[in-house]
């Protein structure tokens, strides 16, 4: 349909002060845009992504149209809205709101679908629903709403992992798909996981991506996600970011190279984004880990250990 408006286009017919908004750069299959809207009647036209509204701020009493039929729900923080897309909606409440506006595409959607299924499936419907308390996607919408106002090294791999995670979510819960139980094959093999691990540690200083981690094993990005979360018990972005606190730590106590050029080499954003998680992670700053290993090298052996 060529007559379906863009999440850009959105704010043509629902205005409001805009307070975050992802940027182009990788982010292909979910968008996200911030607002805070004063009470409102509005009418919108057929929008070319399926649509999750997380509420942060206000309580108000909402009137939704879809199609002809009329919906009421008192929402308030912690609630979502769900909008199927390509389908006209009007909308009607009267307090201010502090909103998120999450856009998945139908590709993000329909190949998420078929990688669950192992088939293809082009004809996904995701319900109206005008209040749901869903904690698991108003979470993972308060995520990407992070991860576009951060712009913070990695940002490519979390959002990979959440507009997949988020498909996985309305496909489970809210068009009647269910996932298979994961069989005993469905994980990586410990020569699966020493490849990609040994990939992460030869471009650690690159923003990788879900995709490029699933291309080493020739796996799909949800295939990849899930074996690998089976296998090792965390999220693939997780597991580069613990890899590039591990690599830091080796440099900060077997050489002499600058905190900054550790922190570059090893993709942090900078030093003092490094400083902050590595004492985050191990207690103590990486100044005092260095003194601490010049001093005493066999008590400075603490190791990351993943979950």
């Amino acid at each position: 349909m060529s007559n379906l408006i863009t999440p850009d286009e959105v704010p043509n017919w629902v205005p409001g002060q805009l307070t975050v908004r992802n940027p182009e750069k990788g982010w292909s299959g979910l968008s996200v845009r911030g607002y805070r809207y004063n009470g409102s009647d509005v009418e919108v036209p057929a929008v070319r992504d399926f649509v999750i509204v997380a509420y942060r701020e206000g309580h108000t009493d909402m009137r939704r149209r879809v199609e002809g039929r009329w919906s009421s729900a008192d929402v308030g923080p912690g609630d979502v809205s769900l909008l199927t897309r390509a389908a006209d909606s009007r909308w009607v409440w009267s307090e201010d709101l502090d909103v998120l506006l999450v856009f998945l595409t139908e590709q993000e959607v329909v190949e998420t679908c078929r990688q669950m299924y192992d088939r293809d499936l082009y004809d996904v419907e995701v319900q109206d629903v005008l209040q749901a308390s869903d904690p698991g996607i108003h979470r993972t919408a308060l995520l990407a709403a992070r991860e576009a106002a951060s712009g913070a090294v990695g940002s490519q791999l979390m959002i990979d992992s959440l507009s997949c995670q988020l498909a996985v979510q309305l496909l489970r819960s809210y068009a009647h798909i269910q996932f298979r139980e994961a069989g005993a094959g469905d994980r990586l093999t410990f020569q699966q996981l020493r490849l990609v691990r040994e990939y992460i540690r030869e471009h650690l200083n690159e923003d990788l991506s879900l995709q490029d981690l699933a291309g080493v094993l020739a796996l799909s990005k949800f295939h990849f996600a899930r074996r690998f979360r089976n296998a090792t018990g965390t999220t693939p972005h997780r597991f580069v970011f613990q890899e590039r606190l591990e690599r830091a730590q080796e440099l900060m106590r077997g050489s002499g190279t600058t905190f900054a050029e550790i922190a570059r080499v090893c993709g942090f954003a900078d030093q003092s984004h490094m400083n902050r998680h590595f004492r985050k992670r191990f207690g103590t700053t990486p100044t005092r880990y260095r003194q601490e290993a010049a001093a005493q090298p066999n008590s400075a052996q603490r190791r990351l250990h993943r979950p």
